[in-house]
């Protein structure tokens, strides 16, 4: 599922975007954000239909040797053990994933290019080897092989991220946290399930509604909160301040004075957390300082209001 963390960066990538355009409605803004946290999760099927299409792929390559004039031993006699494996046949028996497959069209049929390359990829890594030469196997090796192929032959491989940029502007950045996703899927999966137990794309409706009403809010607020940050950068001057640690700062602000069950620590955490990966290398010591102004500040004033023990 979509962890809040995940959330939040993809609305300070929004109000980022929103910003630097001119003249785009708030209503359009918003529409783009949930198009771009719905196509994570659909781009999480994508990533899982990726394992029948190799198994597919397998078969055929098994089909070929068998049909050859001149075939050698290993075409006569192949290795099923890959095409035939349980982990292999859940994914191909998972009702919810085949047919949104079918009906988003995310079968990998217009990229063969990128499924023989993630095959070759597998069939020569020592993992794969290794795993088809064994004596015996367990399901727990099924498990790890399927695993393997995700963190050593898709991901940072310049083909898929390709294809991926060329079937939504959104995939891309988004395909590390959507194989985690993929890892947590697979670490599930038990012997006797019949499918696979996909994620939901929100943990609840409380996170459903987060992302859509932090946007709006910090919209709506982010000319007060540059106000509130000019006070606490005097020493600064503003247009020298990465653009970022202030969209940063000011989603956090909302956050702070908005969102009365979230606990200030957590805010702070996620925030200071966050600018290391998307601002400068200085950005998390500055933010860090500013937002412990901030809630100072805010504390006094009584913006701040907390409901619940221990979210301050």
């Amino acid at each position: 599922m979509l962890s809040r963390r995940f959330l939040r960066i993809k609305v300070i990538k929004s109000l980022y975007s929103y910003l630097k355009s001119e003249g785009t409605p708030l209503s359009v803004a918003t529409k783009n954000l949930t198009h771009s946290i719905d196509s994570t999760y659909q781009l999480y099927f994508q990533m899982l239909a990726l394992v029948p299409a190799l198994a597919e792929y397998a078969r055929e390559r098994i089909e070929i040797g068998l049909n050859k004039k001149l075939p050698t031993y290993d075409d006569l006699h192949p290795n099923y053990r890959f095409v035939e494996s349980n982990v292999i046949s859940i994914f191909e028996h998972t009702e919810s994933l085949t047919k949104r497959a079918a009906k988003e069209g995310l079968d990998w049929g217009t990229h063969p290019e990128v499924v023989r390359n993630i095959f070759d990829k597998m069939t020569q890594s020592d993992f794969y080897q290794k795993y088809m030469q064994a004596e015996r196997t367990s399901f727990r090796d099924e498990l790890s092989v399927v695993e393997e192929i995700f963190v050593q032959c898709v991901q940072d491989n310049e083909m898929v991220e390709q294809a991926l940029e060329d079937i939504s502007i959104h995939w891309a950045d988004d395909l590390d946290y959507v194989l985690t996703m993929v890892v947590r899927t697979l670490r599930a999966l038990r012997p006797e399930a019949e499918q696979l137990a996909l994620l939901p794309q929100f943990k609840n409706e409380e996170d459903e509604k987060f992302a859509t009403d932090l946007f709006t809010r910090v919209t709506v607020a982010h000319s007060d909160n540059l106000a509130l940050l000019e006070r606490y950068t005097q020493n600064w001057d503003m247009e020298r301040i990465a653009f970022m640690d202030i969209i940063i700062l000011s989603v956090a602000i909302t956050e702070l004075t908005q969102f009365p069950y979230i606990p200030v620590k957590v805010s702070l955490d996620e925030y200071i957390e966050i600018s290391r990966y998307y601002s400068t290398l200085g950005s998390p010591q500055f933010i860090n300082g500013i937002l412990d102004k901030a809630v100072t500040d805010l504390n006094e004033s009584g913006k701040i209001n907390k409901m619940g023990r221990g979210l301050l």
